[in-house]
């Protein structure tokens, strides 16, 4: 608690309201499970594009190197440069399309790998790394800036058709300031039962590399598999696997739980901020998509759509008071829901709402949440808004918020 003298300020009042809590240990234990299904040759990127997918991207990425990643990857500049402002010098691939001589140019100032998905893009890096050369005094390492070529196997998003890969390999070893260090692929459908799309993007990926290899074009290093393959298969791993949802204690499918032992990272917690009677006949929330067939207790808790929690699991939601399940009641509102609270005696203000995370024996996971409403975990993940604080969890903090002590913000 803070005394009367002292000012308020945002980390004090990080837990008010409501938190997202972020495991450490957790997610150290899931970077060594998936190291364990890896050969001592294949390194693990561990992705962490989209602040981590909600986790905190600074943080996370320190986790996981400490943990056994070798590689980061992102999907934009920008967050490239977060990571090397944060002081992490891993080498950081950007997976996205990048087109702009201003961004060219600040993947070059600060060490990324970009990715190469066209001959029109790959003259824009050449050309402009050609007049920042020119114009600068870091000639060291424009002298051959490190790139990657994407290969469109089936996936139908970034990259040259795989049937050109030589084509493609030749033309940017032909440009100045470039210096091709992998190829790879994404795969489509590694998440599905059904292997026969995903062994065909295989089998694309490995004629386009004995087409580089006969013309001598083939880098040292190829990756392809995601999540869901490195799981799957471990002849997908090549040299290097990009591990996304995994990294983060989900499975990208059900058949895929039993490869691995995973943890989830990250819960999330809310306060009850008002409790009030309700007769019977009454309605909740806009629309009154509830009506109380009978007196009740509802509490009033302080998240909403704004934070993260979809409205589509209007009147579908359970969350955990003390250990127990409760159902949400009405429509999901900006900033706050409400909750059925009649067989809860002991129910006051303040109490913490675990919305996501362990309860008990069983998980409230963001695979429920992404049933419910029709989507994927990936999703659900990424929806929780900056506007809930990141704070650390661990087994001898996991008190903290609930007694208002200080903890490190991601």
């Amino acid at each position: 608690m803070l005394s009367w003298d002292q000012t308020p300020t945002l980390a004090s009042m990080r837990c008010s309201r409501a938190w997202v809590e972020i495991d450490l240990e957790a997610l150290t234990h899931n970077i060594r499970a998936l190291k364990a299904l890896l050969s001592p040759a294949t390194d693990l990127m561990s992705v962490v594009k989209a602040d981590a997918y909600g986790h905190g991207a600074v943080t996370v990425a320190r986790t996981v190197l400490r943990a056994g990643a070798t590689w980061l990857g992102v999907a934009t500049v920008p967050e490239g440069v977060e990571l090397r402002e944060a002081g992490i010098e891993a080498p950081i691939l950007v997976m996205g399309a990048v087109n702009d001589p201003t961004e060219v140019r600040a993947i070059a100032h600060w060490h990324l790998h970009p990715t190469l998905v066209s001959p029109k893009q790959a003259l824009v890096f050449s050309e402009t790394l050609a007049t920042y050369t020119a114009h600068s005094s870091e000639t060291d390492f424009l002298q051959a800036l490190p790139v990657h070529l994407n290969f469109d196997t089936g996936m139908s998003r970034l990259g040259v058709r795989w049937s050109q890969a030589v084509e493609f390999a030749r033309f940017v070893k032909q440009l100045p300031h470039l210096d091709t260090v992998s190829v790879y692929s994404h795969f489509a459908t590694a998440d599905s039962p059904d292997p026969t799309t995903m062994h065909l993007q295989h089998q694309r990926f490995d004629s386009a590399i004995a087409a580089l290899r006969q013309a001598d074009l083939l880098p040292n290093r190829l990756h392809l598999a995601n999540s869901a393959a490195t799981l799957t298969d471990s002849s997908l791993h090549y040299d290097m696997v990009r591990v996304g949802l995994a990294t983060y204690g989900l499975y990208p499918a059900p058949h895929l739980s039993q490869k691995v032992a995973l943890k989830p990272v990250l819960s999330v917690k809310a306060r009850i901020t008002h409790l009030k009677e309700l007769a019977a006949g009454d309605g909740v929330s806009y629309g009154h998509r509830f009506i109380a067939k009978k007196n009740m207790r509802i509490a009033i808790v302080a998240i909403g759509y704004a934070d993260g929690v979809p409205r589509l699991l209007s009147n579908k939601l359970k969350v955990a008071i003390a250990g127990q399940l409760v159902p949400q009641l009405g429509a999901v509102t900006m900033d706050q829901l409400m909750l059925d609270v009649s067989a809860l005696a002991s129910v006051q203000e303040g109490d913490i709402v675990t919305l996501l995370g362990q309860v008990g024996s069983q998980h409230l996971s963001a695979d429920q949440w992404a049933e419910i409403t029709s989507t994927i975990s990936w999703e659900i993940l990424c929806g929780f808004k900056h506007r809930l604080p990141r704070v650390l969890r661990s087994e001898a903090t996991a008190a903290s918020c609930s007694e208002q002590e200080s903890s490190p913000r991601l």
